[in-house]
């Protein structure tokens, strides 16, 4: 009855903020019940203080509010599983656009693993960096820095979501990203057109393959996560 009350409050806060009109949808805990109580209230308090800070900050599109717990978070979570299959216990990377999302939410699903988010803007690395001291992620940190000033040979493993095109993400991450190394970009249905568009020329650095295809839990689109191995400086 406790966490009713509560997420009945977290609605209304959030309404308070963004307009009556909006249609509140949380549907993580029916989607995921293996996560935790700490986990789920996470997750929640994610949710909540991104859509409020989306009015001031540009986060998340507008039109994806009212579905955020499928588009954003479940999106992240299905991903995340995915890739802790390759990275296991390994430091993680995040380089995308800024809002969290997937690397708060994959510190939150594994808060013992090192996961360092890249966020050039200043506004928005505050942002992640306050949810992550009131959740207690120790090991989430966050570089507020441009990707060309990263030092060389310094990633293993990183995650890209809306960031750009693979070709471009691979051409700006050649010299951070180590030999051996894995960039996992997160893609919707039509991935196989970006690999094609690949040039031959980072072909010769890259090489791009199909880790998973999924689905979110609600809707018939697939998403996909491509990965490139690194297999020369």
């Amino acid at each position: 009855m406790e966490n009713s009350s509560k997420t009945a409050k977290n609605d209304k806060d959030v309404k308070a903020h963004l307009g009556e009109g909006l249609a509140i949808h949380w549907r993580l805990a029916e989607w995921f019940p293996d996560l935790s109580a700490t986990q789920l209230a996470h997750l929640r308090l994610f949710y909540d203080e991104l859509l409020k800070a989306n009015k001031m900050t540009n986060l998340i599109g507008v039109k994806t509010i009212g579905h955020a717990d499928a588009i954003h978070f479940a999106d992240c979570i299905l991903a995340a599983r995915e890739v802790f299959k390759i990275t296991g216990q390994n430091p993680i990377y995040e380089v995308g656009v800024g809002n969290g999302l997937p690397g708060l939410v994959m510190s939150i699903l594994r808060p013992t693993t090192q996961t360092t988010l890249v966020v050039p803007d200043p506004k928005k690395a505050e942002f992640v960096i306050r949810l992550a001291s009131q959740m207690g992620l120790g090991q989430l940190k966050v570089l507020t820095t441009q990707l060309e000033k990263l030092p060389e040979s310094s990633m293993q493993f990183v995650v890209c979501r809306g960031l750009a095109s693979i070709s471009r993400t691979i051409l700006a991450l050649r010299k951070p990203v180590c030999k051996g190394g894995v960039v996992f970009h997160m893609k919707g249905e039509e991935w196989f057109k970006e690999v094609s568009e690949i040039p031959t020329q980072l072909c010769s650095y890259w090489r791009p393959a199909l880790l998973a295809e999924y689905r979110l839990p609600v809707g018939e689109m697939n998403f996909a996560i491509v990965r490139t191995d690194k297999f020369m400086d």
